[in-house]
């Protein structure tokens, strides 16, 4: 990880140590990663589910992870392994502040894991932003990105933003280019809803991932860049038509879509019951239904939901907006 600036620079201009803070709380959002057309160049935040991160200043040097709740065990409590501390201890270090005092974390999981909503980004993100608020914020949200990124690549092994940015920043994100990174915020129209179902199936990301090609016919990527340009269009002209017909996937889809069970008849559900789209968020399992309105996304996740009960299949529901504030401070 680069450092943001030099050490010295940031502590002489930036941190004044009687705003540093004594404990903090921390929520960061869930997000939908690609958008369906966009893979690993869009995303949104909504607004549940989400992390939460509780982080204290203590004098012991050093970053702890004191709990973490509702991961049934999975996550590492070493802190050079989990993302939330190794975030933190790196901002800490770059500001020259990790000789002067500890932290410690508590993490709460208030999102399922694996469920292609970004729950590792959900966790970095509360962290990182957690720690800059309990300095007293010396950072803008753009310098806290490359730290949120190096989270993802400790996570999963790829460090995309996908996930994090939106997280990060709120509303609805571009990521127009990695080398050098430039994040560009899209237009939120208003009424967007998203009605998100979870079902209890394994699709690791890594997975998810290695079937994808290395190489698409040039037809197909000419559809792919239409839609993604069909949906930026979209969101700036507010224009829903568009939106719906754009966020259309010839190349993920396709490929993901045979590990997910039941996908094409939620598919179907979804778009008989109106939904502008319906497609895989992130690496899934998890799906997702756009819509012009919450009653629609309620509808829809409903019938889905009695359709998958039907089939044995747990699920988990979300209906949300488009979350524009990203993470927050609680208390």
């Amino acid at each position: 990880m680069n450092e943001v600036k030099s050490a010295e620079l940031m502590v002489d201009q930036r941190i004044n140590k009687d705003n540093i803070l004594n404990q903090v709380r921390v929520f960061a959002p869930a997000t939908v990663a690609n958008m369906i057309c966009g893979f690993d160049v869009l995303g949104f935040a909504v607004e549940a589910p989400g992390d939460e991160v509780t982080m204290t200043k203590v004098k012991q040097l050093g970053v702890r992870i004191t709990s973490i709740k509702g991961d049934d065990g999975r996550l590492p409590l070493d802190p050079e392994q989990n993302t939330v501390s190794a975030c933190a201890m790196k901002v800490l270090e770059d500001l020259g502040l990790a000789e002067e005092f500890g932290v410690e974390i508590e993490l709460v999981k208030h999102m399922p894991i694996g469920s292609g909503l970004g729950s590792s980004s959900a966790s970095t993100v509360a962290g990182v932003f957690a720690v800059n608020a309990l300095l007293g914020n010396p950072l803008t949200k753009e310098e806290l990105l490359p730290y949120c990124i190096e989270g993802e690549k400790l996570a999963c092994g790829h460090g995309h933003a996908d996930n994090v940015a939106p997280a990060l920043m709120g509303g609805i994100t571009l990521i127009r280019s990695y080398e050098p990174l430039d994040i560009v915020p899209l237009p939120v129209p208003a009424g967007m809803y998203a009605g998100i179902v979870f079902p209890h199936v394994d699709v690791p990301t890594r997975d998810a991932r290695q079937l994808i090609k290395e190489r698409v016919p040039l037809k197909d990527a000419v559809v792919q860049w239409g839609n993604v340009a069909g949906l930026v269009a979209g969101l700036y002209q507010n224009d829903f038509a568009l939106i719906g017909r754009s966020m259309q996937d010839v190349i993920i889809e396709p490929v993901r879509a045979i590990l997910i069970p039941q996908f094409a008849e939620m598919k179907a559900i979804a778009m008989s019951y109106g939904a502008l789209s319906f497609g895989i968020s992130g690496s899934g399992p998890s799906v997702v239904a756009i819509t012009q309105s919450e009653a629609v996304a309620k509808t829809i996740t409903i019938a889905i939901k009695n359709h998958l009960d039907k089939q044995e299949i747990d699920c988990n529901t979300y209906v949300s907006a488009v979350n524009t504030e990203g993470p927050r401070l609680l208390d």
